[in-house]
Order: structure tokens, then C-alpha cells, then sequence
């Protein structure tokens, strides 16, 4: 929630992740309230809600989407890019949407569907007038799509520049080209993050191989072995 506030989205949606696939044998209220903004988080961040992994919870897998309506819906409305229809499917349910106490999050849902067709836009053309963009993503004047242009180029969420003479915005690639000894220590930075995270994930998974508990718990499941399963074990362990 605090990351929410701050609105370090990509923080918060591995927060709000890790709650929805922790281990669970039953749903429960805490996983259900965390889907609920691990969807309008992730249509805010990413504009799409990532599948979830095959790890997490049968029971949550089978069940949450059936909790989490109208959520669902909403996301359904966000994908089709129309903002008539998504600002329907929000009024219809507003309600509930209070109830939840996520009516500020799912505005910034439907602020955040303006920017990404407004992103869109640059992949298509060179230059556009202030007012074709305002027509393009159903904004009501000029001046509203000029503040928003500007937000997002503030935001470096597009590159481009705003005549003010005439009106006509011209987007521009992307300035960076990677290659700044400060961009390549952030990359090098990244990797040796991966890599420390790789060691750590397999040494948890041979530690789990070996766990006495989790070899039980297979045995029980799947009584008979078949030689595959002895080559799963890392050998300085047999």
C-alpha cells in the first residue's frame, strides 16, 4: 500500500504478487483484496495482467477471477482500448468500486488508457496536431490532450516536442543509445543482481530436493519413481 502511495508501481505489483501465489490450501479474504489491486496495479504499470504462475495454488487458480468481479471485467473493458466503454463499465460499478476503497486507483486505471493510446500514436506517425491526438483518444480539447502530451514527455513515457505555434506535436526516438559508461555500470549493475539471484535459486532448490518433508510429501503423491526422478537430485547430495 505504501508503494502504492508512492506510486512505485513496479514494487508494488511484486508485493501484491507474492501475496496472490504464496502457498494456500484454502482462499482467503487477504489473496482476494490483493488481486483486486494486483489488476489495477498491473493495467496502470503494464497495461495488460500478467498470467499467473503454474506455482501458485490450485485452489487460487480455480476460484480467484470468480472472487474478483468486477475487477476482471474492468481489465476485460481496458483491453479493448475503447474509453467509452471502459468508462461505462466504471460507472456501472462504481460502487463497488468504493466499497473496495480502489476508486482512486481505478481513475488512474482510466488515465493510464489515455496515456497508452497516446503511446501508440508515436509508433504510427511523425506528427500530429494537438487536436487529432485529442480526437484520437477522445479527450475533450486540445489544451487537455497539450497537458497530457507534456506529463507524459516530463514523465519520459514519450519523446517529442510541442510547437506552440501551430499546434503540432513531433515525436522523436528514443535519445538514449546505451552505450554511456553510466548506462553500461546500470546494465552490468543488473546482471550481477540476476546472477547473485540465480545462485540463490539453486541453491533453495537443491536444499528443497533434499528436504525430508518435501521427499515424504512426493513419495506420497507419486509412490512409484521412475530413473528420471534420481537424475532431479543434485549428485554431491546422493
Amino acid at each position: 500500500m505504501i508503494n502504492i502511495g508512492l506510486k512505485r508501481f513496479p514494487k508494488a505489483l511484486e508485493c501484491l504478487h507474492n501475496v496472490v501465489t504464496a502457498p494456500m490450501s484454502t482462499i482467503n479474504a487477504i489473496a482476494i483484496e490483493a488481486y483486486k489491486k494486483y489488476i489495477l496495479v498491473a493495467l496502470i504499470h503494464l497495461g495488460q495482467i500478467p498470467s499467473l504462475p503454474k506455482y501458485t495454488a490450485s485452489t487460487v487458480l480455480r476460484s480467484l477471477k470468480s472472487y474478483a468481479q468486477p475487477y476482471v471485467g474492468l481489465a476485460s473493458s481496458y483491453a479493448t482500448g475503447k474509453f467509452s466503454e471502459l468508462e461505462a463499465f466504471i460507472q456501472t460499478n462504481v460502487e463497488k468500486f468504493q466499497t473496495d476503497n480502489n476508486l482512486g486507483l481505478v481513475k488512474q486505471v482510466l488515465s493510464s488508457l489515455y496515456k497508452r493510446n497516446i503511446q501508440r500514436l508515436t509508433q504510427t506517425y511523425l506528427t500530429l496536431s494537438l487536436q487529432d491526438i485529442a480526437n484520437a483518444v477522445h479527450l475533450n480539447t486540445s489544451k487537455e490532450a497539450e497537458m497530457r502530451v507534456l506529463q507524459m514527455i516530463q514523465d519520459g513515457d514519450i519523446f517529442a516536442t510541442i510547437n506552440q505555434k501551430d499546434g503540432m506535436v513531433s515525436f522523436h526516438e528514443d535519445p538514449e543509445q546505451y552505450k554511456t559508461y553510466e548506462m553500461i555500470d546500470q546494465i552490468d549493475s543488473s546482471i550481477q543482481r540476476l546472477m547473485a539471484l540465480s545462485k540463490k535459486l539453486t541453491a533453495i532448490d537443491e536444499h528443497i530436493s533434499c528436504d525430508p518433508a518435501y521427499i515424504t510429501k512426493i513419495g506420497r503423491e507419486r509412490p512409484r519413481l521412475d530413473f528420471d526422478d534420481f537424475d532431479s537430485v543434485p549428485h554431491k547430495f546422493l
